[in-house]
């Protein structure tokens, strides 16, 4: 989609601090230039509930935290999510890897059901499909922070 260092320049302009998250095979390329970035900590996790809870701390300490998986990981941490977004009313934000989203043709469940789940969830979302997009996520980074709302940017996997 696009490099490392593009990805961190924009996050660096976003005043992002930490990095919470548990790459998959397409967002894992980002990971060498996030870990030298300046001034953004990269936080692993095992688990992509662990991810909220550990941005929940960050935001509540008083850093700017983002978290990054793929689509199959914001499914399995539905309850965490709930717990950081809903109940807490944390506006926390996610950048989600949307798993056979490039590919018309694939069958694959996770790219069916990534948007109804974030429709159900009531979760502001974009999308990026192309790499001029990348604007978008600065953007709706903004608008979710002024209205102190969560939010997601699903990046398109897979083929074209």
């Amino acid at each position: 989609m696009f490099s490392g260092e593009v990805l961190v320049a924009e996050l660096q302009s976003m005043g992002v601090t930490h990095v919470v998250w548990l790459p998959d095979s397409t967002l894992g390329a980002w990971e060498q230039a996030l870990d030298a970035a300046q001034g953004i900590d990269l936080i692993r996790v095992s688990r992509e509930a662990e991810a909220w809870g550990i941005a929940a701390g960050l935001y509540l300490g008083g850093r700017t935290p983002l978290v990054i998986m793929q689509c199959t990981g914001l499914f399995d941490s539905g309850d965490a999510l709930r717990n950081f977004l809903f109940d807490y009313e944390l506006p926390l934000f996610a950048i989600v890897g949307w798993r056979s989203s490039l590919n018309p043709a694939a069958t694959d469940s996770a790219r069916t059901y990534t948007e109804p789940i974030l429709k159900a969830w009531g979760l502001e979302y974009v999308a990026i499909l192309q790499p001029d997009e990348l604007p978008r996520l600065k953007e709706h980074w903004n608008r979710c922070r002024q209205s102190e709302q969560p939010g997601v940017v699903l990046i398109g996997e897979g083929r074209l």
